[in-house]
């Protein structure tokens, strides 16, 4: 199969970042478009074509498609925090939807035939059953979930009516970090448990806070289903590659390993990687948090030869805390 250009938005941020080495790695020439709002120029590799620039200016767009010759677009850019959607919901539908039209109308100009789509467990809101399939009801509860949904909505309407085949990658709990510590989650004030975990095991946090403690799972926390971000990044280039090779077919897959961890276990996991004891603060549950969020992974097995290589929580663990001293060093800390 030829290897393709791809362009990567938001390719300096946690799991853009992931998804150029995975490129990279597999042999495509990789573009990286990023706005540096949340994204370090540093998690950029050598020899990686960079633009510091906005996914919604057309020109600099139209520029990277002819420069680099690019023929798919991995699309990442965007804004993930959801009680700020709640209070900002305009930022949200500017960031990640109206950009995103942005975006995929400059595709389209440029006859770019193949995109995929970084969206979100958030689109099914509270699902009346976990695990989750990509049929069950698109309840979106937060204007995060609503804009990645209006997004994905977009891209099978233009599929539609022009010649581009995408593929929406629906995200559980991504975590962890490169293996080889090249790069990870690197964003100050992060709010995914097990960075906040394993930086209260570093001392860079007090303690963490458990959002509720009656949830109707074996130990009261929620449960949710962590995926390592190696091996999402390893889907996307295998749905890059699915969509290349069948280009009349668009694709809509979870990604996720189908089984979840409760909040106490997961810093059970932490304590245990790092020999030592995180200090646990109960706090009440947060808004529209549901009990479990458990993907039903069996679509993205049966379309895609994946096979998750870090379906372990202490190795995803572990990876995210090798990769949070590393930072420290980065940073001087």
């Amino acid at each position: 199969m030829s290897k393709v250009p791809v362009l990567v938005t938001g390719g300096a941020g946690y799991i853009g970042s992931h998804a150029v080495l995975a490129l990279s790695d597999a042999g495509y020439p990789v573009a990286v478009i990023d706005n540096l709002t949340t994204g370090f120029r540093f998690a950029v590799p050598d020899g990686v074509a960079f633009y510091e620039g906005d996914i919604e200016d057309g020109d600099l767009l139209s520029r990277i498609f002819a420069e680099q010759g690019i023929r798919a677009i991995m699309h990442f850019a965007g804004s993930i925090i959801v009680p700020e959607s709640v209070e900002n919901p305009l930022k949200y539908y500017h960031n990640n939807t109206a950009k995103s039209r942005a975006l995929i109308a400059a595709a389209v100009a440029a006859g770019v035939p193949h995109f995929i789509f970084s969206s979100t467990a958030a689109t099914y809101g509270i699902p009346e059953v976990s695990p989750v399939t990509e049929d069950s009801p698109k309840r979106p509860i937060n204007p995060y979930g609503m804009s990645k949904l209006m997004t994905e909505t977009m891209l099978a309407d233009v599929s539609a009516a022009h010649p581009l085949n995408y593929c929406v990658l629906r995200y559980f709990n991504v975590a962890g970090a490169d293996p080889e510590a090249r790069t990870g989650q690197s964003t100050a004030g992060a709010t995914h448990l097990i960075k906040v975990a394993v930086e209260a095991a570093l001392g860079k946090r007090a303690s963490v806070g458990v959002f509720g403690s009656d949830f109707d799972t074996p130990d009261g926390t929620g449960v949710r289903d962590y995926i390592h971000v190696s091996d999402l990044a390893a889907a996307h280039v295998l749905a890059l590659e699915a969509l290349i090779a069948a280009p009349t077919q668009s694709l809509t897959m979870n990604c996720g390993y189908g089984r979840g961890f409760s909040v106490l276990e997961v810093l059970d996991a932490v304590d245990r990687v790092t020999n030592r004891k995180i200090v646990r603060e109960m706090q009440g549950r947060r808004a529209g948090d549901p009990d479990s969020l458990i993907s039903d992974n069996s679509r993205i097995k049966a379309t895609l030869p994946w096979v998750p290589r870090y379906d372990d929580l202490d190795t995803i663990v572990s990876h995210a805390l090798a990769w949070e001293r590393k930072l420290s060093e980065i940073r001087g800390q």
